[in-house]
């Protein structure tokens, strides 16, 4: 069995490990070709996000004001999904608007970068998977501007288990428990003999960990026993490794494995009532390869599944062309045909 697992695993990691590779080795262009309703309840960012309201019911071809020219943009690996299939189709619609996925000149790609690289005039716009922070705002102003977070999809955060665990689920408090290292056996909770190990990205550079942190964990460090790994296909193999082993990253990147399992997630104060962040049922082995488990859109749009989040387009509003780029790069997103690409990508619409 465990031999089976290991092999699952890495057929269903190779598509991670490629996308890393990529953002390793390359500037991911997109469009020169010459080289690439917000959540009404669950933990959430910012409730005052703005949405653009101009154009966004109209499809892609009927949008206005989408500027010329090449422009640069990163930040969040949780958006590579919508990279992969919008940013085509914004190529093929608008193939004066050149877009180029342009890496940070040290560390790892991930929200925090990508919004300092806005803030320091070497992205036109930036995507994150939290919201801005206070000190964001702040550095903006005394440059003299301000920034604006649009948010264009709902993301669930889902954790991935040993699949031998044999625990049918985790409340809010069993994973802040776990993360502040105040539990460090899973027979601490109900589970089998087993030391756990805590597995986690770096908050200070991915947005989903700062995320975690900040809103799921409330704490203002992760705990001692927390181990940091550089990206979710090195969490992935961890758990694999790891029986007590646990991690969490974007559903997308979770729920889509076959050789861990998405533990289902229940609200503060309600144990007896898990929710998955898949769409049951859940599928392992042949089954799983034959047809890949799926997000749990229904509970994602509703809030009921407690780690929802919204993933935001970081807009610089300066007057200029950057700010240009980045609103009708929103309002790309909003449209229609956007929302939907948006759920082919594995997240769910906000509208």
């Amino acid at each position: 069995m465990q031999q089976q697992n290991k092999t699952l695993l890495g057929i269903t990691l190779v598509g991670l490990g490629i996308i890393a590779g990529v953002f390793g080795l390359f500037t991911w262009i997109v469009g020169g070709r010459g080289g690439s309703g917000p959540v009404t309840r669950g933990v959430d960012g910012n409730p005052s996000a703005s949405v653009p309201s101009a154009g966004t019911k109209d499809s892609l071809k009927g949008l206005k004001n989408v500027p010329q020219g090449l422009f640069n943009y990163g930040g969040s690996t949780t958006w590579i999904p919508v990279h992969e299939l919008v940013n085509e189709t914004i190529v093929a619609t608008f193939p004066e608007f050149q877009l180029r996925y342009t890496l940070p000149s040290t560390g790892a790609p991930g929200s925090g970068t990508g919004i300092k690289m806005l803030l320091d005039g070497q992205l036109s716009f930036a995507e994150s998977s939290r919201p801005l922070k206070d000190n964001e705002y702040e550095v903006a102003q005394q440059r003299g501007f301000t920034l604006e977070q649009v948010p264009a999809a709902i993301d669930g955060i889902a954790l991935a288990v040993h699949p031998d665990l044999g625990l049918e689920g985790l409340t809010i408090e069993e994973i802040q428990a776990i993360y502040k290292s105040e539990v460090t056996n899973w027979s601490e909770l109900g589970g089998p003999d087993l030391p756990i190990g805590a597995y986690s990205r770096s908050p200070e550079a991915a947005g989903t960990a700062k995320y975690f942190l900040d809103s799921v964990v409330n704490a203002e460090a992760y705990g001692a026993n927390v181990v940091f790994v550089g990206d979710t296909t090195t969490g992935l193999r961890r758990i694999l490794e790891d029986k007590g082993g646990i991690y969490y990253a974007s559903a997308p990147e979770i729920v889509n494995q076959c050789s861990i399992y998405a533990i289902p997630v229940a609200a503060q104060n309600q144990s007896d009532d898990f929710i998955p962040p898949f769409a049951a049922p859940w599928r392992t082995g042949q089954a799983c390869l034959d047809s890949e488990n799926t997000v749990n859109k229904d509970d994602f749009r509703s809030g009921d599944y407690p780690l929802t989040r919204r993933l935001f387009v970081i807009v610089k509003v300066d007057g200029e062309q950057d700010e240009t780029a980045g609103r009708a790069y929103a309002n790309m997103l909003l449209s229609s045909e956007g929302q939907t690409l948006i759920e082919q990508a594995g997240f769910v619409s906000v509208r």
